[in-house]
């Protein structure tokens, strides 16, 4: 029997190692899978330019040879408005976010000694973007950034390659909020009174109000906006930059038939993503673009003022094939 049992072990033994041997494969160890490839973020560089002696500074990002995506901020905020967009547009476009003197980390020289006004800043964006050698460029244009890129285009119509409107408004009916009354009264009368009228414009609560009001999703919104904007206009002398602003922001009104004339005649491909709630520039703003530019494609979205902070996954995605399909080519 002893010996049965040995036999019977060894022909197991030995039909084991006939079958390693003939089979290599059977118990290797699985092939490793192959290697994700990911793709590293763009890089961001923050820079300065000098213009006209002040120091401007401006974000850029994306191939140097790539159509160019000028990024033109509101209040009362700066390019830091643009940090979550323009990693994703970098992969293709070279993408410029400036910040006007007295806003963000660009100079803000007194008010006495430089002339805070929409002609001006429009000058220096100007300038600027000639100092980068961006001679054709598709406009993002956001509350202030929509006058100011307006008269950059009636300076350069031939430098415009599209337009994205981001409630910013070129139209009568985009005024008519309450939230303008006091501020068209101190266009009419430029009093001290009327002026100190509108120093709650650039306290925390109203700061805080344009991020969160109106929005979709309030949890999807960084304290850290309300928080980086009012430091910056916490600065000496930095509420009479604010206010110099707002006080010629009427100086925008008389161009309307020309910005209007521009889109007519130019015919920009434009893209319009608004957010429906904001109480500055409401949704009413954004219809009109319609009959100067009848082929606009207009997406008005369930968010207030800074619609990027709540629905970047939104707006990024239609921007992007916007470009694609209207810019790169």
């Amino acid at each position: 029997m002893t010996r049965l049992f040995t036999s019977l072990a060894l022909a197991a033994a030995t039909l084991a190692a006939t079958t390693l041997a003939t089979a290599p494969h059977a118990l290797a160890a699985p092939a490793p899978k192959a290697a994700v490839t990911r793709l590293a973020p763009p890089v961001i560089h923050y820079r300065t330019a000098m213009v006209d002696g002040v120091k401007v500074f401006y974000r850029e990002a994306g191939p140097a040879d790539g159509p160019v995506v000028l990024l033109l901020h509101g209040f009362p905020t700066s390019s830091h408005m643009f940090r979550n967009l323009i990693p994703l547009l970098a992969d293709k476009y070279r993408v410029i976010a400036p910040d006007y003197p007295g806003y963000g980390q660009s100079d803000a020289p007194d008010h006495t000694k430089f002339a805070y006004t929409f002609a001006n800043q429009a000058d220096v964006v100007d300038k600027l973007a000639t100092q980068l050698g961006a001679k054709r460029y598709a406009l993002y244009v956001m509350d202030y950034g929509a006058p100011i890129g307006y008269r950059l285009a009636l300076k350069h119509p031939e430098r415009v390659s599209g337009l994205i409107v981001q409630n910013g408004n070129a139209y009568n009916e985009g005024l008519q909020s309450p939230f303008w009354d006091p501020i068209k009264v101190y266009w009419k009368d430029r009093s001290q009174k009327n002026r100190d009228a509108l120093n709650s414009l650039v306290t925390l609560d109203i700061t805080k109000f344009q991020y969160t009001d109106g929005m979709g999703d309030v949890a999807r919104i960084s304290p850290d906006n309300w928080v980086h904007d009012q430091a910056l206009l916490d600065r000496p002398g930095n509420r009479d930059v604010q206010l110099d602003m707002l006080g010629d922001y009427g100086s925008n009104v008389p161009f309307y038939p020309d910005f209007q004339k521009f889109f007519r005649d130019r015919h920009p491909p434009t893209l319009i993503v608004w957010g429906k709630n904001d109480k500055i520039f409401p949704e009413e703003g954004a219809h009109p673009y319609l009959r100067d530019l009848p082929k606009a494609e207009i997406h008005i979205l369930d968010s207030g003022h800074f619609a990027l902070e709540d629905r970047l996954d939104v707006i990024a995605p239609l921007i992007h094939d916007f470009l694609d399909r209207k810019v790169a080519n």
